[in-house]
């Protein structure tokens, strides 16, 4: 995913890329450093052993040289800003989670346009960069088991994370105790197997969100009781509830 060619005397540039659902650009670099986008959908990022995954209304700084694969849990379309190093004061060493307030959004459109004066191109990349403001935000990770009887639970469950039998009835299916289950899941993953399976349904339900599905059709579809459990575990993982975390 390389950057387009910068307008002259441009210091940003803007990238727009449209994927679809699953479709990730494979582990890459840039000599840029990167703001990643989603204006529509969820966006996906893996970097430093750490996926994110962001709605609309974040974004995600990669400093220049960061190997990095991204992706769409969703439909998407992705906007990225790339800043040449040499002409931008922005000093993070590392990847970090930006809010994306309106004034932001409509700059990024705005600097997408190519035939741009160079004076006004220069007054709006300014504002830009006064605009890059960290937020603090959980990461809803969900590291993949190398035990291979516990990494079949773990693809089952990513590929439906409603299922809910317990770690003795997927032993039975997978040749193994549940009690060996449980220490596979926090040798490999570094978290017991219900703090996993969380994350998981947390990753599926995030897509849906931002598509405008309602609380109570996501929590049905990827495995709670109730929206009051799904919005619980919602807030203990990421820290605010869906609604918060998903607000424009």
């Amino acid at each position: 995913m390389a950057p387009p060619g910068p307008p002259a005397g441009a210091a940003v540039v803007v990238g727009s890329f449209a994927m679809g659902r699953g479709q990730w650009f494979a582990r890459h670099r840039h000599e840029h450093h990167q703001l990643a986008w989603a204006r529509r959908g969820v966006l996906a990022v893996r970097a430093t052993g750490t996926t994110w995954v962001l709605p609309p209304s974040m974004a995600l700084w990669i400093p220049a040289g960061t190997p990095h694969a991204t992706g769409a849990a969703g439909p998407a379309l992705f906007r990225s800003l790339y800043f040449l190093p040499d002409r931008c004061p922005v000093g993070w060493s590392a990847p970090t989670v930006v809010g994306v307030s309106p004034l932001l959004r409509e700059l990024i459109s705005y600097l997408s346009d190519g035939a741009l004066d160079p004076a006004a191109r220069e007054r709006a990349e300014a504002v830009v960069l006064d605009q890059l403001r960290p937020v603090s935000v959980a990461t809803v990770q969900a590291p993949m088991p190398h035990d291979p009887r516990a990494r079949r639970v773990a693809e089952a469950l990513r590929a439906d994370p409603s299922d809910g039998r317990t770690l003795a009835e997927w032993g039975a299916r997978v040749g193994a105790s549940g009690r060996t289950l449980a220490r596979a899941f926090v040798t490999d993953t570094g978290m017991p197997y219900g703090q996993w399976r969380t994350r998981v349904r947390l990753q599926a339900a995030m897509p849906l969100l931002a598509g405008g599905a309602t609380v109570a059709a996501v929590a049905a579809r990827v495995g709670y009781a109730s929206p009051s459990a799904f919005v619980a575990a919602f807030r203990r993982a990421v820290g605010v509830p869906p609604g918060a975390y998903f607000a424009p």
